[in-house]
């Protein structure tokens, strides 16, 4: 049946990220992607925002399969398969509720579980779609505006466990937040759109933590690779030229933006970020113009997408994946000067990349991190330093003193253990968890690495541990006060 096959491509985050497009063409200045949950199960995901809405006619139109509408200069839009492509490859039902200014709520459904062979589209109950529009939805007032809800989305869990629903959403919720504000991040950055991501208990009608969308951008360094960039790099076409913008990220940054969220590990972030009227169409990868290699990953390009490249790029329905023409691959190969190309630029990256890994291998091998340091910390760590070979990890966790120090070191244990009278005031409200304190705890394994590539801790090595346990310790009772 053909609605089992829309869609069948789409990860969830593409499938949310589309459905956004929407709601921005409509002129939305917000944007909620709510998870529903029913007791225990997740049941429900909806996309809301305040745009213009849609009439009845609109309405029809949008739900039809295989038309297409015509699109301006400016939509994100661009295949007019998108509503049903993103929603019905993700769930069985698709419903859209909407209202234009001046016009009357309208809805319709399409279910996989129920369609003929007409292909008809149900019509809701006009009572059911003012019931929708008008319940809270927090920050975004449906005056008029659209609600597409989506439900058995066939990515949410069946059992009946409540903890597998909340590890659910503990997973896909950070992942998918980091989508939007990857591919958004230009809309959201300059204002034009907010988009925020929260939950929904059914039964009780309470709502959790509302969490914002943050662009991340991925040519957001605070200094360059080089002085020298960014670059730019003409490429001239039979349509025109256009300019391409070379970026080079300095080495092993810790920035959420250089470290792209779900990006292809066969890229690692590097290659051609293409944008369409400010929305990230790819993020990143060569396109065949140049091999992806692990010393070229501080190279990024920056390419505006307009109609003198529409004619060389065809873009994919998720808008996740972009292929070019032979002719703006050649184009680019020959694009340049005598002092600027594109071999340049991979040549110049490849060698920051390795004065980096030079200069990092200079550096002592320490002792690596266990359990308490969060996945971020360890990952920076490795990326720093080498690790001494064999050596078994060190490990830091809060433990109830019977005095008032603050740390101690267990050779034996391997393990650095913090008094948990003062993880309070280390935390703050922040609550407590395995891998929390991540700055102090950064900090200890630093200062105390040295001492667990021994076999025992002599005189002077006890008094320095004292020493700086009654120091933090003094810091800690001032941050209580």
């Amino acid at each position: 049946m053909i609605l089992n096959a829309i869609g069948l491509n789409y990860a969830l985050e593409a499938a949310v990220a589309d459905l956004v497009d929407n709601s921005i063409d409509a002129g939305a200045s917000n944007v909620l992607v709510r998870f529903i949950r029913r007791g225990p199960r997740l049941v429900s995901l909806c996309i809301v925002d305040d745009g213009r809405g849609m009439n009845e006619d609109q309405l029809r139109a949008a739900m039809a399969l295989g038309k297409r509408r015509d699109y301006g200069p400016n939509d994100l839009g661009h295949f007019g398969l998108g509503l049903k492509a993103a929603s019905l490859g993700q769930a069985r039902s698709l419903t859209v509720i909407s209202r234009a200014a001046d016009s009357r709520p309208c809805g319709m459904r399409w279910s996989k579980d129920n369609v003929g062979q007409d292909f008809m589209c149900d019509v809701v109950d006009q009572d059911y779609a003012e019931m929708l529009l008008s319940r809270p939805w927090l920050q975004v007032e449906l005056g008029r505006g659209t609600v597409v809800r989506l439900d058995g989305v066939m990515d949410f869990p069946g059992a009946l466990d409540a903890e597998i629903a909340n590890s659910y959403l503990e997973h896909v919720v950070p992942r998918l937040r980091n989508h939007l504000g990857l591919v958004f991040h230009r809309l959201i950055a300059k204002k034009a759109v907010s988009i925020t991501i929260d939950q929904e208990e059914a039964e009780i009608g309470a709502t959790g933590l509302l969490q914002q969308v943050t662009p991340i951008d991925p040519f957001a360094y605070q200094t360059s690779g080089r002085p020298d960039y960014p670059r730019t790099l003409p490429v001239r076409l039979d349509s025109g030229t256009v300019e391409l913008r070379c970026h080079m990220w300095p080495p092993r940054s810790q920035l959420a933006a250089f470290k792209i969220p779900y990006s292809d590990s066969s890229h690692q972030g590097q290659g051609f970020y293409f944008y369409r009227h400010d929305r990230l169409l790819q993020a990143g990868g060569w396109n065949g113009v140049v091999h992806p290699e692990r010393s070229l990953q501080l190279a990024r390009v920056a390419v505006d997408v307009d109609e003198r490249l529409e004619g060389h790029l065809t873009m994919n329905p998720e808008k996740t994946r972009i292929q070019a023409s032979a002719a703006f691959i050649q184009a680019v190969e020959s694009a340049g000067s005598e002092t600027f190309d594109l071999r340049t630029f991979c040549e110049d990256s490849i060698r920051r990349f390795k004065e980096a890994r030079r200069r990092a291998g200079t550096r002592r091998r320490v002792v690596p991190p266990g359990r308490g340091f969060a996945p971020e910390v360890r990952r920076s760590i490795g990326e720093e330093l080498k690790f001494v070979e064999g050596s078994e990890p060190i490990h830091i966790r809060w433990y109830d003193f019977e005095d008032d120090t603050f740390l101690e070191v267990d050779l034996e244990e391997r393990t650095i253990w913090l008094n948990r009278q003062y993880r309070s005031a280390v935390t703050g409200d922040r609550g407590t968890s395995l891998n929390d304190a991540p700055l102090l705890k950064a900090a200890l394994y630093l200062l105390l690495n040295d001492l667990f590539s021994g076999e025992f801790l002599g005189a002077r090595e006890k008094d320095d541990v004292k020493l700086w346990g009654a120091v933090l310790a003094a810091a800690a009772r001032v941050e209580a006060q």
